[in-house]
């Protein structure tokens, strides 16, 4: 067979049809305008594209301004809108709008449908190990606004023949040493019901000695159990893995002398959250200092460095373990993997109002950085730097190393789980033709890998 077919090989009927669909929406959503309002409709689309690049503008001036100027840029970014829609409710198009809009979601659904079953996805290896049989969890009762005790978890965790040391907020104790003593008592696994920093911590101790990990999503995001595919919504079922439970191995990742689950920030996010003022009063905090962070006025000046990856004066860098999906260029959604062995690195490069109007082109705007390496290093013109590691606030010397740690951790987790939510693939064209093209290919099913 002549040609490149991997896009439609195996591909189902429900596929086939979506990819009709999505292509026969955007014929219609093109073609509908210059039926109704001729080349008049160019114009208009022109005007709503300058119109959103200058609401940008006018966002990034409020965010990097303050007094008389923000408020002026945050009246100037809503009446841009106004103006747009007004412009055509007066040509009485604003329907044409409201049905384009609709027109292009249907494009976008169907073809992530169509896509996304074509695509598939590669399962992580899940290894078959016998029950732990003195598992040891920590929990903090207060983290997830009280989900421990909301969920009886310490109650189910010990019927399950699980120690259970709960944290006390008024005498802090260091969960690494808590970790190690228990490790020295007889521990075979340790878990945590709790934030993703406590996780962090207590992973880089069973990754050290090589014994399995437990994630219970007991904290408020939940970032690392929802990239396992557990279940956040319901912590209790967590424990299911102490019974019935498959190992997976995930990478972690490494800066200076600490260690990552999710991802380490510099820069702006970095040096906001450093502020005594940050916990009490969030977002007058973010107002008040973005200002000077984001026109270099106060922090360090960065300059990021790996193999490939070479970026100068960012104003926020954010190094996760895994890179982030690709439907999700800011680094706030999920990562399908934790086992590629790579680190992602993502940097905002953001100097005046074209470069935020830019942003709106997502990855191929010039402002925003994105790319893999195993190691990257963040020089700064300071001799400390503000990191935010898993949400924890430090301060660390420069230059900073971040590193993978390929399958350097044993995450136990319950056989029957939700999954990683699956990632919207780029609406490739080319591929949707093929399988709007494609006749009687039935989807053979590819089939997971097995536990071993």
């Amino acid at each position: 067979m002549g040609g490149d077919d991997t896009g439609h090989r195996g591909s189902s009927r429900t596929q086939r049809w979506a990819a009709r669909l999505a292509i026969a929406a955007a014929v219609v959503a093109v073609a509908l305008p210059l039926v109704v309002a001729g080349f008049r409709s160019l114009g208009l689309a022109a005007v709503a594209l300058a119109g959103l690049a200058l609401s940008a503008a006018g966002l990034w001036w409020a965010l990097s301004r303050r007094g008389l100027v923000r408020w002026l840029a945050v009246a100037l970014a809503v009446a841009v809108q106004g103006a747009v829609i007004a412009l055509f409710v007066a040509f009485g198009l604003f329907w044409l709008v409201i049905v384009v809009l609709v027109l292009w979601a249907v494009v976008c659904f169907e073809g992530w449908a169509a896509l996304t079953e074509d695509g598939g996805r590669v399962a992580p290896v899940e290894y078959r190990t016998p029950a732990p049989e003195r598992p040891f969890l920590i929990m903090n009762p207060r983290s997830g606004g009280g989900k421990v005790g909301r969920f009886g978890l310490r109650e189910k965790a010990e019927a399950l023949g699980a120690q259970v040391v709960l944290l006390d907020p008024a005498h802090p104790r260091d969960v690494a040493a808590l970790a190690r003593d228990a490790l020295a008592n007889g521990a075979d696994l340790l878990g945590v019901a709790g934030g993703d920093g406590t996780q962090a911590l207590v992973a880089d101790v069973a990754a050290e000695h090589d014994v399995p990990f437990m994630v219970i999503s007991a904290g408020t995001r939940n970032h690392f159990a929802l990239d396992l595919g557990l279940d956040r919504e319901n912590p209790a079922t967590c424990l299911d893995a102490l019974a019935d439970g498959v190992e997976l191995r995930v990478d972690l990742g490494r800066v200076g002398e600490h260690t990552f689950v999710n991802n380490v920030s510099f820069g702006a996010y970095a040096e906001v959250v450093q502020s005594p003022a940050y916990r009490d009063d969030k977002i007058g905090t973010i107002l008040r200092m973005l200002p000077d962070v984001l026109t270099h006025h106060i922090g360090s000046r960065l300059r990021v460095r790996g193999p490939g990856v070479s970026i100068d004066s960012p104003q926020a860098v954010l190094v996760s373990n895994n890179p982030y999906s690709t439907d999700d260029p800011v680094g706030l959604g999920h990562r399908e993997r934790l086992d590629t062995g790579v680190l992602g690195v993502l940097g905002v490069n953001v100097d005046n109002a074209a470069q935020a109007a830019e942003l709106i082109r997502g990855r191929r705007s010039s402002g925003l950085t994105v790319a893999t390496a195993q190691d990257v290093v963040i020089h700064a013109d300071t001799p400390e730097v503000e990191v935010g590691i898993d949400g924890e606030a430090l301060s660390l010397p420069t230059p900073v190393r971040c590193a993978i740690r390929p399958q350097a951790l044993r995450v136990r987790v319950p056989r029957s789980r939700p999954g990683v939510p699956r990632t919207r693939p780029r609406l490739d064209w080319r591929r949707l033709r093929d399988l709007a093209l494609a006749h009687g290919r039935v989807s053979g099913g590819a089939g997971t890998t097995p536990a071993r």
